[in-house]
């Protein structure tokens, strides 16, 4: 008999050895094939004497009465029970027989443990339609919510790997199923492949080896040498078929597919997996904290226009998750699919994979630290660009400026003011009627004007472009449309004609992104747009794409891709709500299938489009994204609220994208929609200056809350918070470097430094750029200090440098409204500069650099520098990059890669945190210099004037 336990080693079938070629009984495909669809899989009890039935039928008769009395009695008393099976009406005597025909094994399986055999949503799951399913039926109490009553029972029919072979990338095998599933078109024969891609990365994909199925059109790479090393061993389960990876260290199991069925259907396929942990990240886009829930949490990817809230399918799709083992390793695990699936969590724990469509394309990456895992992720999807300078900068939009005048009024007031801004926005307001491509000729008559004055005070403009595109305006006035017609690059219906659909111009077509015809219009678009406009980056919105009808004008036809067998729980109940339809036609494959890579697509057109125009790099934010997305543009959180709690939501969701590969990312500052208040909007300008990606942006029909529409106390507050991230523009900048290298995160969680601490698994009220600058900010109304968790270790005061030792505990903070908590880590040298208004001026200012010693003296850091906007600076080698390390009482630079641009930048201060004892003499590069030292343990050297393309020492006794 087959078995869904979790397998122990002794329990596997083989492992690591090749399973002779067994031939498929022939009487038994022939009986599969001719059965009746109805029967149940599951043999039923033999029958009984005349004699025996009767007694056994009074009795169960009895038996049965007293049950459903007192079952009634305290289900009529009981409280009502929510979650995601109700309960049905109390059960009939019929029924009852009918559960004692479901295996007794089903009663031993834990609640934890069960694996729901009926995910429709919004179905009361009775005994009956448990059992055409064949599976086990237990009710649970009113408490246990999420808990399934419908549940496969240990023998529930699965594939089984009748062979299996060496290949030389690893395994290669053939599973067949012998018994049909409940869902339609069961796929009886597939194709088993496991690859040792890397010495932390295992791919394994299951494919139909008789037709080509739908595979996402994202480049991953296609490696050809067998790992030679690998961190993991793989094991096999022959019947039911199972895969096993543990990690070579310790033993410790990774993936287990042995612990639910396998299903393979058309349109349905779906595989669960055991978890090592509790603590899970990832799985994106979605409105949570940053460690996801187990408990029963299901998870739906389907790309959604929907304001942020909980539990809804949002704006992105990242089917990738990373684990935390309780040991401090760590391990991530990534499903290439781009297909509606929902991602279901249990406390058993496990998870299980649920989609409708394409392949099973799932790597493991076995880290085995965190920041590994992300790296190792993004070796497969691709590293993120490096940005331009300036989008680095303070970033000031609002829907609803108006007019091209008023939003050069709101410039001027910044400038006035002393307030850093690098980059002035427009939303669909700059518009001709909402139409791509155009400007107010009215209202926005001096946009160009506008612009030219922002980039003679070297700043910089972005507008926003939807992709609808007006499908009704008189013939030969609007050139992109029918430009689009006549190169049929347009999504089309089922029926071949151009679909429409509603946006904001009224009735629109859809660009199809996947055709490479449609990047070249959108190049040509552009392009006849900069030269009347001569923007400097798009911001892409819209792009699920968003649907102001179901579907199209015209509906969607009634078929299987309109609605599918299984429908995730997608937001509207079904895939064509608030977008085009299902079956839409692409240039490669249906809307159906390509659906979630749309904002991806367009990405990709318009990073291409602005490299050719600019001949920089480009700057794209997009709002719908998908793995590789950081490749071509950065994101922000979507339509936000001015809400204290929205305020700390942030966090999870910059933290989330990190591990995503888009370290570009941010919520808008202050909120979207609603009033701020001067309190939140201060400490929401603060955080903001944290986000790798700063943007203060809100809707048309709330007040101002750029930084000039506050008090003069509430005004200063937001300058320093933004001065103070334009001093820390190097270090921020070389953070990004590291990124695009090498796939490392930007602002991270505490526990990618401090895996060995459990404490910081749950932490998403404070973050870390890099692996040393500690941010705690102010996330609750009316108070003027916040409590912060410090890792064990020795922690300064970035201000002032005053020294903190932790036991790794939790410290109360002085926080009043003009300041923002933050604190370098021990052993660190962090490079910061002199701020101005404009990184372009900051970025030609003096260096200060911090050294942060730990106990035994010794720091180090390092800084990438190049001039900011040259397309591919390091692949051409033209930038600088220099190391700096403290042991000894002496700090060396070491210029490891020179480049013209560092030779215009010069180290005007260093000041070394932590220096127990008062030294008697400093030197740099020999030579005695004058010095502070503050009774905080701060000793400072001033007015140095070192070249930064050339090696410095500096030492003291």
């Amino acid at each position: 008999m087959v078995s869904y336990k979790r397998l122990n080693p002794e329990e596997v079938q083989f492992s690591g050895a090749t399973l002779q070629e067994a031939s498929p009984d022939d009487s038994g495909d022939a009986e599969m094939k001719t059965e009746d669809p109805e029967r149940p899989l599951l043999n039923r009890p033999p029958e009984c004497t005349v004699t025996i039935a009767l007694f056994t039928l009074g009795g169960l008769i009895l038996v049965v009465f007293g049950v459903w009395v007192l079952g009634t009695v305290f289900w009529l008393r009981g409280p009502p029970a929510t979650g995601t099976h109700k309960p049905p009406l109390p059960a009939s005597p019929t029924n009852q027989s009918q559960s004692r025909s479901q295996p007794e094994s089903c009663s031993f399986i834990p609640a934890a443990q069960r694996f729901d055999c009926y995910p429709e949503r919004s179905v009361v799951v009775t005994e009956e339609m448990c059992y055409k399913r064949n599976c086990c039926f237990i009710q649970v109490s009113p408490g246990e919510n999420g808990v399934p009553w419908c549940f496969y029972p240990p023998d529930f029919p699965s594939y089984e790997l009748v062979s299996l072979g060496p290949t030389e990338m690893g395994y290669s095998g053939k599973l067949i199923r012998r018994q049909k599933t409940y869902y339609p078109n069961d796929i009886e024969t597939l194709q088993l492949d496991v690859l040792y891609e890397s010495n932390s990365r295992l791919r394994v994909k299951v494919t139909d080896p008789a037709n080509q199925r739908y595979e996402v059109p994202v480049d991953v790479p296609v490696v050809k040498v067998k790992a030679p090393d690998p961190l993991y061993t793989v094991e096999f389960s022959e019947q039911p078929f199972g895969i096993i990876v543990k990690r070579k260290q310790n033993g410790a199991v990774l993936l287990n597919t042995t612990v639910a069925p396998l299903f393979y259907a058309d349109q349905f396929l779906q595989m669960s997996t055991s978890l090592k942990s509790n603590f899970v990240y990832g799985l994106g886009e979605h409105r949570s904290s940053f460690l996801h829930d187990v408990e029963w949490n299901t998870l739906t990817m389907w790309a959604r226009d929907a304001a942020p809230v909980e539990l809804t399918n949002l704006y992105g799709v990242h089917p990738f998750y990373l684990l935390m083992e309780a040991d401090g390793l760590a391990h991530g695990s990534f499903l290439l699919n781009s297909n509606a699936m929902d991602v279901v969590l249990q406390p058993a724990p496990a998870l299980t994979w649920r989609t409708i469509g394409g392949i099973l394309d799932l790597y493991v990456f076995l880290g085995p630290d965190p920041g590994s895992v992300v790296g190792e992720y993004l070796e497969v999807i691709g590293k993120p660009a490096m940005p331009p300078y300036w989008a680095l900068g303070y970033h000031l939009c609002r829907w609803g400026y108006d007019s091209s005048n008023n939003t050069w009024d709101v410039v001027r007031g910044m400038r006035n003011y002393g307030i850093p801004q690098d980059v002035q926005w427009n939303d669909i307001d700059y518009m001709d009627r909402a139409l791509d491509f155009t400007f107010e000729p009215e209202k926005f008559s001096t946009l160009p004007d506008l612009v030219k004055d922002l980039h003679m005070h070297n700043q910089r403009y972005v507008m926003i472009l939807d992709p609808g595109i007006s499908s009704t305006q008189p013939a030969g006035s609007y050139l992109p449309y029918e430009d689009g017609i006549k190169q049929g690059i347009f999504i089309n219906s089922s029926s071949g004609d151009t679909l429409i659909g509603k946006v904001w111009p009224g009735l629109t077509a859809f660009p199809d992104f996947s055709n490479p015809d449609t990047h070249e219009w959108w190049y040509q678009n552009l392009k006849n747009f900069h030269d009347k406009v001569p923007f400097d980056g798009l911001w892409i919105d819209m792009n699920e794409p968003s649907n102001f009808f179901d579907g199209s004008i015209s509906g969607c036809p009634d078929n299987e891709l309109e609605n599918p067998p299984y429908t995730p729980g997608v937001l509207g109940g079904s895939l064509r709500a608030k977008t085009v339809c299902a079956s839409a036609r692409q240039k490669i494959t249906s809307h159906y299938n390509l659906h979630s890579l749309f904002g991806l697509l367009e990405a990709k057109a318009s990073a291409s489009a602005l490299k050719k125009i600019l001949g920089k790099r480009p700057f794209v934010i997009s709002r719908s994204t998908f793995p590789s997305q950081g490749v071509y543009s950065g994101h922000w959180l979507g339509d936000n609220r001015s809400q204290w709690k929205d305020l700390y939501m942030s966090i999870p969701g910059m933290l989330t994208f990190n591990l995503l590969g888009i370290p570009l990312v941010g919520a808008d500052i202050c909120g979207f929609s609603d009033d701020a208040s001067e309190e939140l909007c201060v400490r929401w300008t603060q955080l903001g200056a944290f986000y790798p990606f700063t943007r203060n942006h809100n809707t048309k029909d709330s007040k101002a809350q750029d930084p000039t529409a506050f008090s003069t106390a509430a005004r200063t507050a937001m300058k320093e918070a933004l001065l103070l991230r334009y001093s820390l523009f190097p270090f921020l900048y070389t953070l990004f470097h590291h990124a695009h290298l090498s796939g490392q995160t930007v602002a991270r969680p505490l526990f990618f430094e401090f895996p060995a601490d459990q404490k910081t698994y749950n932490i998403d009220k404070q973050f870390l750029w890099g692996k040393s600058l500690l941010v705690t900010p102010v996330l609750e109304p009316g108070v003027d200090s916040v409590a912060g968790y410090f890792p064990q270790g020795l922690w300064y005061d970035f201000y002032k440098g005053d020294s903190l030792v932790s036991k790794g505990e939790e410290v109360k903070l002085h926080a009043p409204l003009d300041k923002i908590n933050v604190h370098l880590r021990e052993g660190s040298i962090v490079p910061t500069q002199r701020p101005n208004t404009t990184l372009w001026v900051s970025s030609g200012q003096p260096l200060r650099l911090i050294v942060c010693l730990t106990e035994d003296g010794l720091a180090e850091g390092d800084l990438f520098w190049d001039d900011g906007e040259t397309l591919d600076t390091y692949e051409t080698d033209q930038y600088a990059f220099i190391t700096f390390r403290l042991k000894q009482n002496t700090m060396t630079s070491n210029v490891v890669h020179t480049h013209e641009e560092a030779s215009y930048i010069t180290v005007e201060t260093v000041s070394f945190y932590g220096v127990k004892n008062k030294p008697t003499t400093v030197t740099v590069n020999s030579q005695e210099a004058a010095f502070t030292y503050a009774a905080n343990q701060v000793l400072t050297v001033d007015d140095l004037g070192l070249n930064l393309n050339q090696n410095f020492t500096i030492s003291w006794t």
